[in-house]
């Protein structure tokens, strides 16, 4: 399985997220390090880590962390509005110069706390005009000398950034609405999807190939990922003991699992709270039931049992064409190492 396979590091103000240990200085650069060295060590490419106002930056995290490391490769999420394009490639391209070309960078365009950051762009159709342009300034950044670009929503003027990269960083992009989709077939490199039933991630991906070829795609072909929550134990009984404890823990509304605020903004959230009314298991191990007491993204759907019944699910998603994966689960840290030796030698092997 020649996959990309990341994992997600959690830099929130707040410890506990998704029910991860709470552990002193759980932001702090040593424990974030921890978690970039366990997923050296455990045989995972590198991270995601997320972006949203009122959280530790994203990309000063990535930053610090791969000074402290040597493969480690962060998925570096960014949002247009937050960042202007010349700025972003400038700092990208620079850190992406001083590891050997280790970065990715997944590009973010749902809402977010606009106004806290000086963002007044809540239209969801200007918001993707907008990500577009970013996009292809960016990229011609990155490949082109004294670029000019006169844009509605960005402009830039005989702009060159130095030192330019040789391989541009791979930029990932998500969201299921028609104009997130518009941008991600004539743009993007990585079109990820959150843990939907296969059927549903093959009608996707049929489409977005023919919206590629619909608006004349001028990059390599568009690639795919997916982004879930996989719990894994020792057994397939094992793991569906603790899918149904956490669950149940999320509906006694400890506090433990808080609800994503934004969880019900976008449409790709919503297509995954839908899949409950399908039934509580899909496919063979997609479980919809955490949606329902408040899991939020990744967190909303889950892939449950042990790591043979993980590992062929998701070679089921690469028979698709999925080829990078963001996978993960808690408590973080444990979770890297349990399923860095178990599953991910079974994603290696044929």
């Amino acid at each position: 399985m020649s996959s990309k396979l990341l994992w997600y590091i959690p830099n929130q103000v707040q410890p506990g997220h998704r029910g991860d240990d709470h552990v002193e200085g759980h932001n702090s650069l040593d424990t974030l390090t921890s978690h970039a060295t366990a997923l050296e060590e455990h045989g995972w490419h590198g991270a995601l880590i997320g972006t949203g106002w009122g959280r530790p930056d994203t990309f000063t995290v990535a930053t610090a962390l791969v000074a402290r490391t040597t493969t480690f490769q962060p998925l570096i999420a960014i949002r247009p509005g937050y960042w202007r394009p010349a700025n972003f490639a400038s700092a990208a391209a620079t850190l992406n110069h001083l590891t050997g070309g280790r970065v990715l960078v997944n590009i973010v365009s749902g809402t977010d706390n606009l106004a806290a950051y000086g963002d007044d762009e809540s239209d969801k159709a200007h918001r993707y005009a907008r990500t577009k342009e970013f996009i292809q300034i960016v990229r011609k950044l990155w490949t082109e000398e004294s670029v000019t670009y006169d844009g509605d929503h960005f402009a830039v003027a005989d702009s060159t950034v130095e030192p330019r990269p040789k391989e541009p960083p791979r930029l990932y992009f998500g969201g299921a609405s028609e104009a997130a989709e518009r941008v991600a077939a004539a743009e993007a490199d990585v079109q990820l999807f959150w843990g939907e039933p296969l059927d549903g991630v093959a009608e996707r991906i049929d489409r977005l190939k023919h919206l590629s070829e619909k608006l004349g795609r001028v990059h390599a072909p568009l690639e795919f990922g997916l982004r879930v929550t996989t719990l894994v134990r020792d057994t397939t009984d094992e793991a569906w003991a603790a899918a149904e404890a956490k669950v149940a823990k999320m509906a006694r509304s400890d506090g433990a699992f808080p609800p994503d605020p934004l969880r019900r903004a976008a449409v790709g959230q919503q297509r995954l709270l839908d899949l409950a009314a399908r039934g509580e298991v899909l496919d063979d191990n997609l479980y919809t039931t955490p949606g329902r007491y408040g899991g939020g993204g990744a967190g909303t759907t889950w892939l449950v049992g042990s790591a043979e019944d993980v590992a062929r699910s998701l070679r089921r998603y690469q028979s698709l064409g999925v080829t990078h994966f963001v996978l993960s689960d808690t408590p973080y840290l444990q979770e890297i190492k349990r399923q860095g030796h178990q599953l991910l030698p079974l994603l290696r092997s044929r």
